[in-house]
């Protein structure tokens, strides 16, 4: 539970002297306080925390950070204290790092451009065997919602697992600052961002910053198989992969419910899609060890993953069909590996692709949706798309294969379209893969198609 003395470092002066007081938990929305809570009033370009402190008192709040220079109001009841700061996302991100070290939990941070939240999942899953752990809640993963998520965890934490986004340098700098963890995760390098990154190479860079906050005795563990990480040689850093790594992962064979691999003459079961996510949990894996977990312990926590929704999420339609919902989100680099995965499910006669608009991907965006294209192959029979730019998609896919390649190549401008035709297509015989960027919304699509079936 987090107590004012926490804030003594960072408070100017406050309204009340009274003795120390606890808060039930810290937020920096009105609609999401409860009885017994810190308020922390944020300002944007648009908007001003502060005016909305009568909205938390009412919510229940007991206390509130308020910025230097702000008006109080004159209405604010006698008993609700303040503790008036210079900069309140600072003193927020600084509560965080000294609620971290209070209560001292082992700190796992992970970054990369896909994989995040499936590898916080595995990680979750595996640790809870061994104590109380707490993760990364939903998409808390930037400036506020890292520091949010520290100060949410419980008392009793033992393992912390922190999601690390970014859009631009100094952002994974900046969170690793705050979490100082013991060990982290880079789990890939994408195209996310690369309008404001400029390239894979930038991006690297600005991932590997998670670096700068490791514990002097910690490791971080990265993607063997990429190029762009060569560079990165130290005695802290571990390389996990495929290929020419410390940690090589191998004898991977798919299954009809996931894979198995082996690792350093440990076997190992995984009921997830994508061989991607074989290396997501190696990197658990190498994790687990470094804690003390046994192999079998390992074993087990692997056969009971529980994952965020839209993450290769399988899914059961009114046909019999097998839905493959991964429409959380997309890059060039996930959207092949989805596929990938698709195409490694046995057992399937027809095998669908439907793909949409990824978004954030700067000037090269035409070159990189075509990208997708070369791995859109047999045993894949059905390839359709939807918007704008997965039409580029589409047309490289037409012009590379011939037209006895697939059994149906279509692009559809809208949604409900799309659902048309698939309420038609499929059949038990048949595995779907979704995917596209957050904007497209294309789960709205599965849910379309399932409606109309029953019409």
């Amino acid at each position: 539970m987090l107590t004012s003395s926490l804030l003594e470092s960072l408070t100017i002066s406050t309204r009340l002297n009274e003795t120390e007081q606890s808060f039930t938990a810290v937020s920096t929305d009105t609609r999401t306080i409860v009885e017994g809570a810190l308020f922390v009033p944020l300002k944007g370009e648009r908007f001003n925390g502060h005016d909305y402190v009568d909205a938390a008192i009412k919510s229940g709040a007991q206390a509130a950070l308020w910025e230097e220079g702000q008006p109080v109001p004159a209405a604010l009841p006698d008993d609700f204290q303040l503790y008036v700061v210079k900069d309140t996302l600072f003193a927020l991100q600084e509560m965080a790092s000294a609620y971290r070290v209070k209560i001292n939990p082992k700190v796992i941070g992970i970054t990369g451009s896909n994989g995040k939240t499936t590898t916080k999942d595995i990680l979750a899953s595996l640790l809870s065997l061994e104590g109380e752990t707490y993760k990364t809640q939903g998409n808390y993963n930037n400036h506020i919602g890292l520091p949010l998520t520290i100060l949410a965890m419980p008392s009793t934490c033992k393992y912390l697992i922190l999601e690390m986004g970014m859009s631009g340098y100094g952002e994974i700098e900046r969170l690793s600052e705050i979490a100082k963890p013991d060990l982290a995760i880079v789990t890939n390098i994408g195209e996310s961002h690369m309008e404001q990154l400029g390239s894979r190479a930038g991006i690297a860079k600005a991932k590997m910053e998670i670096k700068e906050g490791l514990s002097p005795a910690g490791f971080l563990f990265i993607d063997s198989d990429e190029p762009l990480l060569d560079g990165w040689k130290q005695s802290s850093i571990m390389r996990v992969g495929f290929n020419h790594a410390d940690i090589l992962v191998e004898n991977v064979a798919a299954t009809v419910d996931g894979y198995q691999f082996d690792i350093e003459g440990h076997h190992f079961e995984l009921s997830l899609l994508g061989k991607h996510n074989v290396k997501n949990a190696a990197y658990c894996i190498a994790v687990a060890r470094k804690f003390g977990l046994v192999t079998s312990k390992i074993q087990t926590g692997l056969r009971q993953i529980s994952l965020t929704s839209m993450r290769l999420e399988k899914l059961t339609g009114n046909k019999g069909e097998l839905i493959v919902n991964d429409a959380y989100n997309a890059s060039p680099t996930s959207m092949i590996a989805a596929i990938d995965a698709l195409k490694a499910i046995p057992s399937y006669e027809k095998r669908v692709v439907v793909l949409g608009d990824m978004f954030e991907l700067g000037t090269e965006e035409e070159a990189l949706h075509k990208s997708v294209a070369q791995v859109i192959t047999p045993p894949i029979t059905h390839v359709l798309t939807l918007g704008d730019r997965a039409k580029w998609i589409y047309e490289e896919a037409s012009h590379i294969s011939s037209s006895s390649t697939f059994d149906e190549m279509a692009h559809f401008t809208t949604k409900q379209e799309l659902a048309d035709h698939l309420s038609k297509l499929v059949d038990q015989k048949t595995v779907i893969l979704f995917k596209a960027s957050r904007g497209m919304k294309l789960e709205e699509v599965i849910t379309a198609y399932q409606d109309k079936q029953q019409d």
